[in-house]
């Protein structure tokens, strides 16, 4: 009997660990897949166009895209830099981008966090304000200074949408507190996009793929924090990894069929 446990890739961020570049993928991420959707997590390099669609595809059941301290080039969605020292990782955008596009028409699940949830705005024509905290109508919604406890602890309410697929997923809430941890956000909202969710200054906070085949949903807040010890954060999680095991379940039972198709070609021929 085939144990194996679907596999969620987690595309990496280039890191500069002293003077050389890593590709790295956030421990609380890894954590988040192996205890909450419990799936393994495969951290796939960035590597933009050296990648190889049709082979990660061929071993992914999900993916996992993550938030950085980095930032989206903003060419990616037609608007000039503001400001010269915004860290950006185009090794990342050149990865994750081509990757989205592939696993929707696929319909491999996705789950994007922070910056994934901006990736997948932009995947889909959308724009951002690259600096939230300097629009006059916008909260700041930068993390507050202290531990990580205080960082990533309660900030804001965000409206869940009514009729909602995260509604759903939680349990028919109306409103739930979350962290909040970004520079940047959603200024126009890619096509085939639905608003999930929205933060008390009309800020848009959680998006899903309106024609996806699965599960393909985006937040803008950091739910793999403690997810265990959060109810909304587990289930974001567990409908993740549910879907990704339906998936995995999906591709087997194909295979299976393959093989059972050539098994009884051997036969007859025989």
């Amino acid at each position: 009997m085939n144990k194996r446990r679907p596999i969620i890739g987690i595309p990496a961020c280039i890191k500069m660990i002293g003077d050389h570049p890593f590709h790295a993928a956030g421990a609380k991420y890894i954590s988040a897949v192996v205890s909450a959707a419990n799936c393994i997590p495969l951290v796939l390099p960035a590597i933009g166009d050296e990648q190889d669609l049709d082979t990660i595809l061929e071993l992914v059941d999900g993916l996992l895209l993550t938030g950085s301290a980095s930032n989206i080039e903003p060419s990616r969605y037609n608007t000039p830099l503001f400001n010269a020292d915004m860290l950006m990782d185009t090794a990342r955008d050149a990865t994750t981008f081509p990757l989205i596009e592939a696993a929707i028409a696929a319909g491999i699940p996705i789950l994007g966090i922070c910056r994934g949830f901006q990736e997948m705005n932009v995947a889909f024509g959308g724009t951002l304000h690259q600096e939230v905290h300097t629009r006059h109508h916008l909260m700041d919604h930068r993390e507050k200074s202290g531990t990580l406890d205080v960082q990533y602890g309660p900030s804001h309410p965000v409206q869940i949408t009514e009729g909602s697929f995260l509604q759903h997923l939680l349990n028919g809430a109306d409103e739930i507190m979350v962290n909040s941890i970004h520079g940047q956000g959603i200024d126009h909202l890619g096509y085939n996009l639905s608003a999930e969710a929205l933060a008390p200054d009309g800020l848009v906070e959680a998006i899903r793929v309106t024609n996806a085949k699965t599960f393909a949903l985006a937040v803008q807040w950091h739910p793999e924090w403690k997810v265990t010890e959060n109810s909304q954060s587990l289930a974001i999680f567990t409908a993740f990894g549910d879907a990704c095991k339906a998936h995995f379940a999906s591709r087997s039972l194909v295979l299976t069929k393959v093989l059972e198709s050539q098994r009884f070609k051997v036969k007859d021929s025989s």
